[in-house]
């Protein structure tokens, strides 16, 4: 998945749950810069910072391996 990709399925994530990019980055203790950037594709993120904005969005991460 691209980043944009990613971010467009978090920012969807959060709008359906009704909550602002202020709301979400307070649940997942980041600045809103931070979580505008990721929404955006503008900047790859730590994995720990991932997984704290899509546990706050009630979703996992999990990865596949491709053509092993």
């Amino acid at each position: 998945m691209e980043v944009a990709d990613l971010g467009a399925a978090l920012r969807a994530r959060r709008k359906a749950l009704n909550l602002t990019q202020s709301e979400t980055a307070d649940l997942a203790d980041i600045s809103t810069r931070v979580l505008s950037d990721l929404e955006n594709g503008r900047e790859t993120v730590r994995l720990d910072i991932l997984t704290a904005v899509a546990s706050s969005l009630g979703m996992t991460l999990s990865l596949h391996v491709v053509g092993s």
